[in-house]
């Protein structure tokens, strides 16, 4: 039973008793939860007017309640007695408390600056090149930071306690063998790391970009600490180290401009007429929605001992809509020569025709097939820095 003469006791020096110490922790506690409570109000209604300052706030708000009260906790437990019973266990306790309470504020800091550049920044507009630029750079960063932080304040709070500082001098002792290994074992991760700084600030990809990897055709969905999560066609997801971009080859059709040029190519008879067909292209882009105006251009690109070949440039604001344009345009110029030149279709012919033999017998030769008049190509070129050649020369 505690006696009259310890609770007056425990009054005049309540830091050197166990009962004491603990009611001054809880008051401690109380209060600072009271002054973080009506700060967090008036800092809130100051920055009400200002949506990023605002996140921040919110994601701040719990972490730095914690981070606060055990301080306090840590600035009691180190005024207390050393003769108080597990005086030693507590201030261990609060200090390890403590270092995990400003870890976990620090990586809400870093996510909630991260999340309030995103917000001020929306993607869902026309031209949204520099704001998804702005996005790759503020989550890869900001996960690379928080990383960081993670990784400092666990090493902080095991330095905490005698046995691990021990064990961190012996390691010091022997740096070049444990650096040696350490590097060896952790260089995956390092190299993602690394990759992951490389590619916030040179941007080789973004979120949303339109990729094509070992020819998958895919946008980018997600950039981790270690890995990028690529959203195919088909609804599949391919999930890429990071250390791969920087190391290997890739295509990406947005990297400056999400803007591209399609490609169709058609194989018709020589006596198919251009200038028709020409014209129904014009009429084709020009009623459809995908197209962007820039480029519209039919032109003959090979020829053979049968057909020629006819290849179709058309050009749309993204490589979505630029599918869709090509699949129009085909569907468009193979139903009209279906409707209009059936005879200039793709076929193998020989045409043979009587005459009289030496013998008076008759007997068959073949006759060449009329080829049309070439149209001029002056108004065919692309007149475009974009207009794609093949490997052959096409």
């Amino acid at each position: 039973m505690i006696s009259i003469e310890d609770l007056r006791h425990i009054s005049d020096s309540p830091l050197h008793a166990w009962l004491g110490a603990l009611a001054v922790s809880l008051i401690v506690m109380f209060v600072l939860a009271g002054v973080h409570r009506i700060g967090a109000r008036i800092v809130k209604r100051i920055a009400s007017p200002y949506p990023t300052t605002s996140i921040v706030l919110r994601y701040v708000d719990k972490p730095s309640l914690v981070a606060l009260a055990l301080l306090g906790l840590e600035f009691v437990w180190l005024q207390a007695d050393d003769g108080v019973p597990f005086v030693r266990g507590m201030r261990t306790a609060s200090a390890v408390g403590s270092i995990a309470s400003l870890t976990w504020l620090l990586v809400r800091l870093v996510a909630g600056i991260g999340d309030a550049v995103i917000a001020a920044h929306p993607i869902d507009t026309a031209d949204n090149l520099h704001a998804r630029g702005v996005h790759t750079q503020a989550r890869v960063l900001a996960r690379t930071v928080m990383a960081v932080i993670v990784i400092v304040g666990t090493g902080a709070a095991l330095m905490t306690f005698p046995n691990v500082r021990q064990i961190g001098a012996s390691l010091l002792a022997s740096a070049g063998v444990a650096g040696l290994v350490a590097g060896i074992a952790a260089r995956p991760v390092l190299g993602n790391l690394i990759a992951g700084l490389q590619i916030a600030l040179t941007q080789p990809i973004r979120l949303d970009d339109v990729v094509v990897i070992q020819g998958e055709w895919g946008r980018i969905e997600e950039i981790t600490g270690t890995y990028v999560s690529v959203r195919l066609w088909d609804q599949r997801r391919l999930i890429v180290p990071l250390q791969w971009f920087i190391e290997n080859p890739f295509a990406n059709w947005t990297r400056n401009s999400s803007q591209i040029i399609g490609t169709v190519f058609l194989f018709v008879d020589y006596r198919m007429p251009l200038a028709p067909l020409r014209d129904e292209l014009a009429r084709i882009v020009g009623g459809a929605p995908e197209w962007d105006g820039r480029v519209q251009v039919l032109q003959v690109t090979d020829t053979t001992e049968r057909t020629m070949q006819l290849r179709v440039l058309v050009s749309a604001a993204d490589s979505s809509q630029c599918w869709d344009l090509r699949c129009r345009v085909r569907e468009g110029l193979i139903t009209y020569i279906q409707t209009n030149h059936p005879q200039c279709l793709p076929r193998s012919r020989t045409e043979l025709f009587p005459h009289e033999s030496e013998a008076g017998a008759p007997s068959f030769e073949r006759s060449p097939m009329p080829m049309p008049a070439a149209s001029s190509a002056a108004n065919t070129a692309a007149n475009t820095a974009a207009d794609p050649k093949a490997a052959d020369g096409r």
